[in-house]
C-alpha cells in the first residue's frame, strides 16, 4: 500500500510536468546532458535558476545618499539603512586622475579601461539593487602580472580598490562604497589544468561557475559546489567568498576542496600557493586566510580545486511534513538510513513555498494542496537499483512514522528541474514580491526555525516573514519581505535578529559573507581577541587598507588597533599611505607570536 501510494505520487508530479504550459523555467543552453539512471542531467545542471543583471524588475532602493560641496564628484558619506553606522569616505585615499588613466591605459590596452558611465552602473550596483557606488574606473586585466601591476601601483598611489568577480553577492561586499577603482577578473577565464586521476581542476579565477561545471561534465567529474547563482558567478569570488550552496552537506564547504591558490597582495606581490597536493604539512596553511576573506586581504588569480567524480544514480524527492520537528526527525533519519548517498537536504516553509507559486513562471506545486514545511532530498551513488530501493524504503518508514504526510519522487529530468526550480527560485520570488530584508544564519539545527516564529510575531502584519535554507547544513535564509523598503520594519529586524543569533552561538553569516550589510557586526559571532588578531593580519597584509575598504573589518577597529600593529610589524614613512616594505616580517607566523605576546 506505501509503495503504490509513492507511485501514485509521483504519477502526479509526471502528469504535472507534462502539460504543454508546464515547461522549465527558461535556462542557458547547457551542452549534451549526461545520463544519470532515470535522470538526464549534468551534475545538478538539469536545475537551472540564474540571475542575470538587467532581468530583475526595478526596486526601490535603501539607500540615502549625502554628497558634500567638496568639488569631489564622489559620495562622502552615506547610510544603508537605518541600524547601519554612518560611512565616511577614507580621506587618505587619492581620487583618480589623468596620470593614472593614461598609465593603466598602456598597461592594459584601451579596451580594458572602462570609463563609460552606462558600461559602470552594472559594475557598481549589486544584482539586488540595494547597495551603489560611485566608482569611474572599471580594470579588466587578462594576467596576474597585470593584476601585480595594477595593485603596486594603486598602493603606491593610495587607491582603494574593489576586487569584482560576476557581482552576485547579497552583502554589497563586491560593489564600492564610493569611488574604488574596481578591478574585475572575467578576462582571466582560462583552465589551466584537470588531472583526469586525481580529478584535481586548476583554473584561473575569472572562470564562470557554470563553464567549469559543463568542463567537468564532459571529463567525468563535477564541481563540489553548486550555486543557484553559477551562470553568472566566478570561481574567484566563490573562493574569496567561501561561498556554500548546495552540495556543502556531502562534499564540505570550499575549506575541504581548495587545494591551493594563488593571490596578488596589495603591494603587487604574487604570493604562489597553487599546490595540487592531497597533504602538505609543512608549515601554515596560507590558503585558508583568502578564503572568505572577501578581497581584503589579496585577489585570488588563480585556484587548484579537488573535483569529485559525476556518479550515476540520483534521485530526487520532494516531501511534504507537518510541522518543524517532523523536519529535523526526518534529517537524522536520512543521515542514518541514506548515509553515503544523501546530497542535499534542504527545507521551505509554507511562506516560501506560497512565494514560489505567486512570482515564478510556469512553477506549480508538485503535491495537491499546501503544507507547513517541505523538504527536498537528492541522493548521488553509483548503483541506481541499489540507491533507489534505499530511498524508497526511507519514504516508506518515514511515512509509517508520521514524518511525512505527502510526497513525490522524481521521475525523468523535467520532473527533477521542477522540483529543483521551486527551491532555488525563491530568491527570485522574493525580489518580485518587492523589498527584501535578507539574513544568512547559521543555528543549531533544533533551534532554526524558532527565529522565524519569533520574528513572525514581533512584527505582526507590517511584513511577511519567510524561512528556508539548507537545513543538512544547520543554514537559515531569513526573509521579510514588504511592498517598500521601511525603517519602521527594519528597526524591528535590527539589531534583533543579530543579538538573537548571537544568544544561541550561531553565526551572523553562514555563507554570503559580511560585505559591507554586516562590516559592523562582527561581534555578534567572534570575540573581540579574535577580531584583533583579524585586523592585525590585515594590517600586515595590506598596511595602506587599498583592499575592498569598509567591508567585513570596520575600518574603525584597525584604526584602533593601528598604533599596536606598525610597533610590531613596521612604521608608516613620512608618506601617509606609504609603508616601508623593509620593516615586513618573514612570515605571518612571527606576526601572530608577536601578536600574542602584545595582547
Amino acid at each position: 500500500m506505501k509503495m503504490d501510494r509513492w507511485r501514485a505520487s509521483a504519477r502526479r508530479i509526471l502528469k504535472l510536468s507534462s502539460r504543454p504550459d508546464r515547461a522549465p523555467r527558461s535556462a542557458p543552453d547547457r551542452g549534451n546532458p549526461a545520463r544519470y539512471g532515470s535522470l538526464h542531467c549534468s551534475g545538478r545542471s538539469c536545475r537551472g535558476t540564474q540571475f542575470y543583471f538587467g532581468h530583475q524588475q526595478p526596486l526601490s532602493v535603501h539607500l540615502r545618499e549625502r554628497e558634500f560641496a567638496s568639488g569631489a564628484s564622489f559620495i562622502q558619506s552615506r547610510w544603508f539603512g537605518s541600524m547601519a553606522t554612518k560611512i565616511q569616505r577614507n580621506p587618505k585615499f587619492a581620487t583618480i586622475n589623468s596620470d593614472d588613466i593614461r598609465y593603466f591605459t598602456d598597461l592594459l590596452g584601451d579596451k580594458n579601461v572602462i570609463q563609460d558611465e552606462d558600461a559602470l552602473l552594472a559594475a557598481n550596483m549589486d544584482w539586488m539593487r540595494k547597495y551603489k557606488g560611485s566608482s569611474k574606473l572599471l580594470l579588466l586585466p587578462r594576467s596576474t602580472e597585470e593584476v601585480s601591476q595594477i595593485l603596486k601601483y594603486c598602493n603606491s598611489r593610495c587607491l582603494a580598490v574593489v576586487p569584482q568577480g560576476g557581482n552576485t553577492g547579497l552583502v554589497g561586499g563586491s560593489v564600492p562604497v564610493f569611488d574604488e577603482v574596481i578591478v574585475n577578473l572575467g578576462s582571466m577565464n582560462k583552465v589551466l589544468s584537470f588531472d583526469e586521476v586525481s580529478g584535481i581542476l586548476v583554473s584561473e579565477a575569472g572562470c564562470i561557475l557554470e563553464s567549469l561545471v559543463n568542463f567537468l561534465d564532459s571529463k567525468g567529474f563535477i564541481m563540489p559546489l553548486d550555486l543557484g547563482a553559477k551562470g553568472s558567478c566566478q570561481i574567484g569570488g566563490n573562493v574569496s567568498t567561501n561561498a556554500g550552496g548546495l552540495r556543502l552537506l556531502r562534499y564540505g564547504s570550499l575549506h575541504a576542496n581548495v587545494l591551493g591558490l594563488e593571490a596578488v597582495l596589495a603591494n603587487g606581490d604574487v604570493l604562489d600557493m597553487l599546490g595540487t597536493l592531497r597533504k602538505d604539512n609543512t608549515g601554515y596553511d596560507l590558503k585558508h586566510l583568502f578564503i572568505g576573506s572577501e578581497g581584503s586581504l589579496g585577489i585570488v588569480t588563480k585556484v587548484s580545486i579537488l573535483t569529485p567524480p559525476k556518479l550515476s544514480s540520483v534521485n530526487v524527492a520532494f516531501l511534504a511534513c507537518t510541522d518543524y520537528l517532523s523536519c529535523q526527525k526526518l534529517l537524522l533519519e536520512a543521515r542514518r538510513k541514506l548515509g553515503e548517498v544523501l546530497s542535499a537536504f534542504e527545507f521551505l516553509d509554507e511562506q516560501a513555498m506560497d512565494l514560489a507559486l505567486n512570482h515564478l513562471e510556469g512553477v506549480r506545486n508538485p503535491l495537491p494542496a499546501l503544507h507547513k514545511f517541505y523538504v527536498l532530498i537528492e541522493t548521488t551513488g553509483s548503483d541506481e537499483r541499489s540507491d533507489r530501493e534505499k530511498l524508497e524504503a526511507f519514504l516508506v518508514h518515514s511515512m509509517e512514522e508520521g514524518l511525512i504526510s505527502d510526497g513525490v519522487v522524481a521521475q525523468d529530468i523535467q520532473q527533477a528541474s521542477s522540483v529543483w526550480n521551486i527551491r532555488e527560485g525563491i530568491p527570485e520570488a522574493l525580489m518580485k514580491a518587492g523589498a527584501v530584508y535578507k539574513y544568512d544564519l547559521s543555528i543549531p539545527v533544533e533551534k532554526i526555525y524558532d527565529i522565524v516564529e519569533e520574528m513572525r510575531n514581533k512584527l505582526g502584519h507590517s511584513a511577511r516573514v519567510v524561512g528556508y535554507g539548507h537545513l543538512g547544513d544547520g543554514n537559515l535564509h531569513l526573509n521579510i519581505s514588504c511592498p517598500q523598503y521601511d525603517d519602521a520594519v527594519l528597526a524591528q529586524i535590527e539589531p534583533f535578529v543579530y543579538e538573537w543569533t548571537s544568544k544561541h552561538r550561531g553565526s551572523i553569516s553562514a555563507e554570503h559573507g559580511l560585505g559591507l550589510m554586516k562590516a559592523d557586526k562582527i561581534f555578534y559571532s567572534k570575540s573581540p581577541a579574535a577580531v584583533q588578531l583579524m585586523a592585525s593580519v590585515k594590517n600586515l597584509l595590506d598596511p595602506n587598507h587599498i583592499l575592498n575598504p569598509y567591508k567585513q573589518l570596520q575600518e574603525l577597529i584597525e584604526h584602533n588597533l593601528m598604533v599596536k600593529s606598525n610597533a610590531i610589524v613596521g612604521k608608516w614613512s613620512s608618506s601617509p599611505c606609504r609603508y616601508q616594505s623593509e620593516h615586513w616580517l618573514s612570515s605571518l607566523g612571527d606576526v601572530i607570536q608577536h601578536l600574542i605576546s602584545a595582547i
